[in-house]
């Protein structure tokens, strides 16, 4: 098995509104897949219909070889699920809720449950009615970390959590991605998904609008040149594929499109290039890409 999740044209609809929209998704065997978008856009439907929380009104939905809806109890055994607000039992301690958890999916490993306990500085005696937001997704963290699993599906996993426990969650994804594992990340952090992903899904209105290597879809989209030469630039506003340039005298920022790089080199190098640096674009430019105006900024905001 090459594909742990391969989703194919599903369809999905509340009433009259259509949460999925013909969406493909292919996440393969021991690869972290960033998967983003907008509220609204169709996430949280297609991890529950991943989940066999949701079944697909049309397409083709395969997750470890099995189907979601009619392997569920199976499947479940060989994953581990962390949502964005995770609810625990008032009266449980946050280590009796990570070994119920464990328990569910066929056991965890003891020694890996108390050295995630430790790096997580997590208090496995405190009932999880104490517990504050990020305490409670550090229980599903590490219920899910210390799972001998096949496939990680984390939806917002590190909402609540510091930046020193953001770090430590990184690690552990490492971890499990050189054990093999293959996790499906959910985040609103780009630069969570930048330093994990080895691919990123984009999706838009119930649609993936882009997927690939972050190399693949930065061909895709425009770098930023900033220049500075030993004789004054003329003609650089004019060239194909030139965005945004501000020329003063023998400086000049600007952006290009990926395809035009190499005529614009060109062009300046007639001009007796001193010193350039050149800006690839970040994931999040490659998402404002799809989304401008308001809805990019209540992405951005994590609303």
């Amino acid at each position: 098995m090459t594909t742990a999740i391969s989703v194919s044209g599903v369809v999905k609809s509340f009433g009259r509104s259509r949460a999925l929209d013909g969406l493909d998704l292919t996440v393969d065997v021991g690869e972290v897949h960033g998967f983003l978008g907008p509220n609204g856009a169709g996430k949280s439907t297609t991890i529950r219909v991943l989940l066999g929380l949701l079944r697909a009104d049309a397409g083709r939905v395969s997750l470890l070889g099995g189907h979601p809806w009619r392997d569920a109890v199976a499947l479940h055994r060989r994953l581990a699920y962390v949502p964005g607000d995770v609810n625990l039992w008032p009266n449980l301690t946050g280590g009796e809720a990570i070994d119920l958890f464990g328990a569910l999916r066929g056991g965890l490993d003891r020694r890996r449950r108390d050295e995630l306990l430790e790096r997580f500085e997590l208090d496995p005696t405190k009932k999880a009615r104490t517990y504050s937001k990020g305490n409670r997704q550090k229980v599903a963290v590490v219920a899910a970390f210390a799972s001998d699993v096949e496939l990680y599906i984390l939806d917002e996993p590190t909402s609540g959590l510091d930046p020193l426990m953001e770090a430590v969650f990184q690690e552990c994804v490492r971890e499990v991605k050189r054990q093999g594992r293959t996790v499906l990340l959910s985040s609103h952090i780009f630069s969570e998904v930048e330093a994990l992903c080895d691919r990123v899904s984009i999706i838009r209105q119930g649609r993936t609008v882009e997927s690939g290597t972050l190399a693949q879809l930065r061909h895709l989209t425009r770098t930023s040149i900033s220049v500075q030469t030993a004789r004054p630039i003329t003609g650089l506003a004019e060239l194909a594929g030139v965005h945004d340039a501000r020329v003063e005298g023998t400086q000049a920022r600007f952006d290009v499109d990926s395809t035009e790089l190499d005529p614009v080199l060109g062009h300046l190098h007639r001009f007796e290039v001193r010193a350039l640096t050149s800006s690839p674009p970040s994931l999040e430019e490659l998402f404002m890409r799809h989304y401008g105006g308001r809805e990019a900024r209540d992405e951005l905001a994590g609303v």
